[in-house]
């Protein structure tokens, strides 16, 4: 399972490093409904929720399916302006003058796309032309709440205003924590677009891609951008652009705009110090090695100390060919440890790697 993204053909001055203030408030306000989906940034939610106006807040949880299950698209307008080679503002009002430029069935079908938009990928109509996907989208609207019902009926009834009251909450947020949260972290996501840009001209696409995430690829004989997630989707660069957007707060999320029509957009943890997560892959070896009741019991052995594969067969009362087939699939899995003492070859436990499964876990589900 993954996302592709079909670059043949593209040049590399059309890949593009560019911090977006709109995105990264998205960011924000996903963290701020979401707490545990980021723990790391604790002591900011909780500064933030403590002195937020409580009129706001009333006004962020009417809207907050834009960016609470996941990251809609109108927090990246730049992507959907004709040509395709748009690129974020500079400023936070400079990315708004750019989702004022989208037509109003953009900005409904990039609000709706998770309740509505089931073929997001390829040229289909939208809710506003389309009464069996509007009836649809209030539909399941309603089975989220009376509150997205209401904001959902809004939408498809009157779209300038709801855009006009999406613009004024933007900045009303701005005003109320973004600007100085802005202002923090803006100096090191330049940083770290300039770093990417100067990787990207130095050692080519597939080395400034692969510096994104470890869930991040470039096949470049075939042109497919890979990106490792628990989804698929398929997205083209066509004649526009690829934008790189770098996030200090959307860590463990790795979010890839592929709509159809729009320019491709990947937005990636600035912070490259993590250790590299297992792919979904060999998350999926790693669960399913576990589940096996008798590997299980060998796991119990391996984790005190190294034994050898008769040593288990006999403390098991199984065949050392069978215990053999058990022990491949862990070591396929990346959860033990070989190494030949003499004429054995000793087995063992690798607990980093088993200690580490819960975070993975989160991290590929969540990416």
């Amino acid at each position: 399972m993954s996302v592709t993204i079909d670059v043949k053909g593209l040049p590399a001055e059309r890949i593009s490093v560019v911090p977006s203030p709109l995105a990264e408030l998205g960011m924000a306000l996903h963290a701020l409904s979401e707490p545990g989906h980021h723990p790391e940034l604790q002591g900011w939610v909780t500064a933030v929720s403590s002195r937020l106006d409580p009129c706001l807040a009333d006004r962020l949880c009417e809207a907050d399916f834009l960016w609470r299950t996941t990251f809609s698209d109108v927090f990246a307008p730049f992507a959907g302006l004709p040509g395709r080679r748009g690129l974020p503002g500079g400023t936070l009002a400079e990315d708004l003058d750019q989702l004022d430029k989208l037509t109003d069935e953009q900005f409904v079908d990039a609000a709706l796309e998770f309740t509505c938009h089931p073929q997001y990928s390829r040229r289909s109509p939208g809710p506003l032309g389309d009464p069996e996907l509007r009836r649809r989208a209030l539909d399941l609207a309603a089975a989220r709440g009376a509150v997205q019902e209401r904001f959902a009926r809004r939408l498809l009834e009157d779209p300038p205003t709801v855009r006009a009251w999406f613009r004024q909450l933007v900045l009303d947020c701005d005003e109320a924590f973004f600007a100085d949260t802005w202002a923090r972290l803006q100096p090191q996501l330049a940083a770290d677009a300039r770093h990417k840009t100067e990787l990207l001209r130095r050692k080519g696409p597939a080395e400034a891609l692969s510096s994104l995430s470890g869930a991040v690829s470039l096949d470049e004989e075939a042109g497919i951008v890979t990106i490792d997630k628990l989804l698929v989707g398929r997205g083209t660069t066509g004649d526009g652009g690829l934008v790189l957007v770098p996030t200090s707060l959307g860590w463990p999320h790795v979010i890839v705009l592929h709509r159809y029509d729009w320019q491709p957009v990947i937005t990636y943890p600035a912070k490259a110090t993590r250790p590299k997560a297992p792919t979904v892959e060999q998350l999926t070896l790693r669960m399913e090695a576990l589940a096996h009741p008798a590997r299980l019991r060998l796991c119990r052995h391996l984790a005190r100390s190294p034994h050898s594969t008769s040593e288990l067969a006999d403390a098991h009362g199984m065949s050392a060919p069978e215990v053999s087939r058990h022990l491949a699939v862990l070591k396929k899995a990346g959860l033990i440890t070989s190494c030949r003492q003499g004429r054995y070859v000793q087995h063992q436990l690798d607990l980093a790697a088993v200690s580490r499964l819960g975070s993975d876990f989160i991290e590929g589900v969540l990416r």
